[in-house]
């Protein structure tokens, strides 16, 4: 009886978990082709702190939405959805498997469950809102939105303020919550696809893992990786790349505003605190596609980890 490839892998999890290394282990197995969910990786010259995949790798699987933008442009989850829905008949079509890999949940909700339909930007209330935070703070604002949308205010950080401002821009100026706005999927089935959901059962060894990933990064040149960056006449503390996490913290420390330690120490915590949040959207309810098989695994349980490779790269009988 002749056997059918799944019509689609995607593994999430929060970072640091190895989500990564299993990609490259089911690319063995499997002729697949790697879709990098990552807001990150989509810039050049962020390699280090983003923990793209090595050349190396790259040459074995081809790899895709890596080093498509400037760290001065900007890149959206719906331009995500965009690409991605055009590279799915493509990779299909040379009869591959698009596996979609990476921790970034906003674009895999975009991509699974739509896109939201948000009010455009409003300046005169963004002034407003920027000048209530120069005054109470950003953590206040924060406790303002989960005061309006706790959902939203869940999966954003009390200091990010460009996310808690974009937050508070949308329910001031539709009267609803993000989740109330978000159009259900519309233009592609997931229906026989397979999704891996990494959940770290041991949130001690994961802390412990992003804090040993951190230093090994600050070992390859991480902090010259920021000042070449930061170089450019183009970029600087302010620039939305220069606010991702771990840059934003070792920014500080090439222009002298903290130290090195001091620098690495809030690094770890703010990862900590994203891995946080990448588990509270995991969690949630309008994440994944309803029509794909999901399978939920704690990647630190080897049996259950090999017991999820084999399942993600069993053939299965066609209809």
């Amino acid at each position: 009886m002749s056997v059918a490839l799944p019509a689609g892998i995607a593994i999430l999890g929060p970072t640091g978990c190895g989500k990564s290394a299993l990609a490259m282990q089911l690319a063995a197995q499997l002729p697949v082709e790697i879709i990098s969910v990552d807001s990150a990786q989509v810039y050049r010259g962020m390699d280090i702190g983003t923990a793209k995949p090595t050349p190396a790798e790259r040459l074995a699987v081809p790899h895709h939405l890596i080093d498509i933008r400037e760290p001065e442009q900007a890149y959206s989850a719906g331009q995500f959805r965009a690409d991605v829905q055009d590279l799915l008949p493509r990779i299909a079509a040379r009869g591959r498997v698009p596996l979609l890999v990476g921790g970034t949940m906003l674009y895999f909700r975009a991509l699974f469950r739509g896109i939201a339909d948000l009010p455009t930007a409003d300046p005169l209330l963004r002034a407003r809102i920027d000048a209530s935070a120069a005054q109470k703070g950003w953590p206040a604002l924060h406790a303002e939105l989960a005061a309006v949308d706790p959902a939203a205010a869940a999966r954003i950080h009390p200091n990010d303020a460009q996310r808690i401002q974009r937050a508070l821009e949308i329910t001031a100026l539709s009267g609803r919550a993000l989740d109330e706005l978000w159009v259900q999927e519309d233009s592609y089935s997931f229906e026989g696809w397979r999704v891996c959901v990494l959940e770290p059962q041991d949130r001690t060894r994961l802390h412990d893992l992003i804090g040993q990933r951190l230093e090994a990064m600050v070992a390859a040149g991480f902090v010259d990786e920021v000042r070449r960056l930061m170089a450019r006449a183009t970029l600087s503390e302010k620039s939305h790349t220069m606010r991702l996490v771990g840059y934003r913290q070792l920014a500080a420390y090439v222009a002298g505003h903290d130290s090195l330690q001091g620098a690495v120490e809030k690094a770890a915590a703010a990862t900590r605190q994203l891995a946080k949040r990448q588990l509270t959207w995991l969690r949630g309810q309008n994440l994944l596609p309803s029509s794909a098989k999901v399978l939920r695994v704690d990647p630190f349980d080897d049996t259950a980890r090999l017991r999820i490779l084999r399942v993600l790269s069993q053939a299965q009988a066609p209809a």
